[in-house]
């Protein structure tokens, strides 16, 4: 696991209080509903009105809003440099632990921030984190009317119209795949035409959320299992039946530390065996596990900068509300520490040679077949292990340039770059005399190769 000073030193005392907290609130465990979970994020608005914002990103079919609940030291504003990360829960309706444990995540962020916790304190004022409980409230219902103890495995999976959302985002694998053998794009793919109609609701709301702004670090937390499943979840072979194949990114070797870290931080997800499951490491990739086709985490990595990955977290679907102190205390650690990771590698701004920001340069990083791009105030973000590394800055109109950084365990390297315009190229037109008569014989019109 990366370790980094700064951030380590205060652990000890901040997981004691937070543990006192825990032993004063624990009988505050419940299972929310729609409007319970309404009712306790803007609780938590209220109790830290500074550090905190509200705001839907749409709507379920059934009209109940995607509530995000902000926390950054400004609301509502990207500061360049401070990367933006994103929790996502209950996509599965009936998977309603990473529900609850962000709705806790999210009490807990703010009591120790007024508690004056310098963990919790330097992680908001560095990071913009959004926390959406629930993205699917509808199929939340349906499961909850059943309860706990009755709850079927598939019952409130997917939406009001029965669809499962994490098979709902457009499919860029197959295109990624195909530009692989071509040497074709490695990023940002191109959406299919009219992919807003082809969708639901609470998919739409999440891909326009991604549109507006530019995560960098995600996880989606389902139930189920006890693993942290990383990319790619689409095998690269699709005729392959009956067996599973690794299908990995130009990063793996960062999403297996990313998946690593939280696992280990994992009170128990790290020992392997679970839920009759043996995982090593208590991580897995998601096509070694079972190929799945049009599933979030892909398209995060594919349409945008944001590395995700998918926690499963308990083997209970819907457990008692009993059982929710104990999964409190096993993922509290790993919540906190994966949202950390946010904050390795390299970052910087692009500059043209007036210090003007360059928005949507491209970061490349040879021998890693997967650029990022600058948001649209000219920073960029690029997650990376320790190492030394070349990287290349690009933008239309502008001369690259590449620079040599070496990245530490700690917290991200700067590296900017100020690019050059590209030099105008004047062609020069031959004079041409007098007039040429097209139709004479004498004066064919030649054309060009195409």
């Amino acid at each position: 696991m990366w370790e980094e000073q700064p951030w380590t030193l205060p652990w000890l005392c901040a997981l004691l209080l937070g543990l006192m907290g825990f032993l004063v609130s624990g009988s505050d465990f419940q299972h929310h509903k729609y409007e319970d979970m309404v009712r306790a994020l803007f609780a938590v608005q209220s109790e830290c009105p500074y550090i905190t914002r509200i705001y839907s990103i749409g709507h379920s079919v059934e009209g109940r809003h995607l509530y995000v609940l902000e926390f950054s030291d400004n609301p509502g504003i990207h500061e360049a440099l401070e990367p933006e990360f994103k929790y996502v829960g209950n996509m599965h309706g009936n998977e309603v632990v990473g529900r609850e444990l962000l709705i806790k995540l999210s009490q807990f962020l703010c009591e120790e921030y007024r508690a004056r916790n310098q963990r919790i304190m330097r992680l908001i004022h560095d990071t913009r984190i959004h926390i959406l409980p629930s993205m699917n409230p509808d199929g939340y219902e349906v499961a909850a009317r059943q309860g706990p103890e009755f709850n079927g495995y598939l019952v409130g999976r997917g939406n009001a119209r029965e669809i499962d959302l994490n098979r709902d985002f457009p499919d860029l694998n197959a295109l990624m795949y195909y530009y692989e053998k071509t040497k074709g794009r490695n990023h940002h793919l191109p959406l299919p035409d009219n992919w807003e109609h082809q969708v639901q609701p609470e998919t739409l709301a999440v891909i326009k959320w991604m549109q507006n702004y530019n995560f960098i670090l995600s996880a989606n937390l389902h139930g189920g299992a006890v693993v942290a499943n990383y990319p790619f979840d689409k095998s690269r072979d699709g005729r392959v039946r009956g067996r599973t194949t690794y299908s990995a990114t130009p990063d793996d070797k960062i999403f297996r530390k990313l998946a690593r870290t939280y696992s280990y931080a994992h009170g128990w997800m790290h020992k392997g065996w679970n839920c009759g499951d043996y995982f090593d490491e208590g991580i897995t990739n998601g096509a070694s596990w079972y190929s799945l086709s049009k599933g979030m985490q892909d398209f995060n990595y594919l349409y945008t900068n944001c590395f995700e990955i998918t926690l499963e977290l308990s083997c209970d679907k819907f457990p008692p509300a009993s059982a929710l102190p104990r999964e409190w205390l096993g993922n509290r650690e790993a919540l906190v520490s994966y949202l950390e990771q946010v904050h390795h590698g390299i970052k910087g701004m692009v500059y043209d040679e007036n210090n003007n920001p360059i928005s949507k340069a491209e970061i490349s990083v040879a021998g890693i077949n997967h650029d990022v791009t600058a948001g649209v105030d000219g920073d960029y973000f690029r997650l990376l292990l320790p190492g030394t590394y070349t990287v290349t800055a690009s933008a239309p109109g502008y001369l690259p340039f590449t620079s040599t950084v070496t990245v530490g365990p700690a917290e991200a390297i700067q590296l900017h770059f100020y690019l050059k315009p590209a030099p105008k190229q004047n062609l020069k037109v031959k004079p041409h005399h007098g007039r040429r008569n097209l139709s004479s014989p004498k004066a064919p019109l030649k054309l060009g190769p195409r």
